[in-house]
């Protein structure tokens, strides 16, 4: 029993792939990264390597999974609370102690709880999502003027510009060259747009390809003076059809629990709660 941690993306898939897919709602964060570190090479996040790791029981089984892609943090996918344990101890000296750690509520505690405990380090809670699911899609009744249609090359440099703005309102890192981001993105068809009746593009969404059946909607973003047209709510829609359409048995996404309107955008077009995640940022 315990981890494995490994700079091998085959080493991973080969033993953990089945595991992943297996549960793909509580591993879609890690199973569409995989997807692109695949994709796209593995300084597709950042010139260092990513690294994975799975926990095995005693008994052999691969009951948990894990990566990193700095300059990111550490990312749980579904484990068990001893398991989270065990990594944050693994973890907690070196350089691969993460300042930051995100995933399955449960397991975000564990871990970060245990890492406190071993180095004294604190922690704040510096997102709280909720996780959701597509049920029977429901496009708004009423969508605003205009369509939905795929980003193409000419955008590349708005893509970037919105995806910066993106990050900095959900707090994330920001990868090193976004206009890389968006040219990758908009190649591999991932980033939908909205464009209204003056063929002005008004809002941004993503929906990642079809890994092990789930694809996951996101980023979903709308400049602020252009916030309570229906954008949002009618793209979301348009990126879940999408999605659906290649290949995706299940469309996930991922709200911010402090922002009560796109909790409600989200249920009314027919996602429905799967869990709650946190991201943890360590002193």
């Amino acid at each position: 029993m315990g981890w494995t941690l490994t700079t091998s993306l085959d080493e991973f898939r080969a033993a953990a792939g089945d595991f992943l897919a297996a549960h793909a709602a509580e591993n879609t964060v890690l199973l569409t990264i995989v997807d692109r570190v695949d994709r796209d090479g593995p300084q597709v996040y950042g010139e260092a390597p990513p690294r994975y790791g799975w926990w095995r029981e005693p008994d052999g089984t691969v009951t948990g999974a894990t990566l990193r892609t700095p300059p990111y943090g550490q990312r749980l996918g579904r484990m068990t609370g001893a398991a989270a344990e065990e990594l944050a101890r693994l973890l907690a000296e070196g350089p691969q102690r993460p300042d930051d750690v995100g995933g399955g509520q449960e397991s975000v505690l564990v871990f970060a709880r245990e890492l406190e405990r071993l180095t004294g380090r604190g922690w704040t809670v510096a997102s709280k999502e909720r996780l959701y699911r597509l049920g029977e899609l429901t496009p708004p009744p009423a969508p605003p003027a205009g369509r939905a249609r795929l980003a193409v090359p000419a955008e590349r440099e708005l893509i970037a510009r919105w995806l910066a703005a993106f990050a900095a309102e959900a707090g994330v890192n920001v990868p090193g060259d976004l206009l890389a981001d968006a040219d990758q993105r908009i190649a591999a068809g991932t980033l939908l747009v909205w464009e209204d009746d003056g063929a002005r593009v008004t809002s941004l969404a993503g929906a990642s390809p079809a890994v092990a059946g789930m694809s996951r909607i996101g980023p979903v973003y709308t400049p602020p003076e252009r916030r309570g047209r229906g954008y949002a709510s009618a793209l979301t829609a348009a990126a879940s059809a999408h999605a659906t359409a290649g290949g995706a048995a299940e469309v996930l996404l991922y709200t911010d629990l402090t922002n009560p309107v796109s909790n409600a955008i989200y249920q009314r077009i027919g996602y429905v709660p799967v869990g709650d995640a946190l991201h943890v940022v360590f002193q």
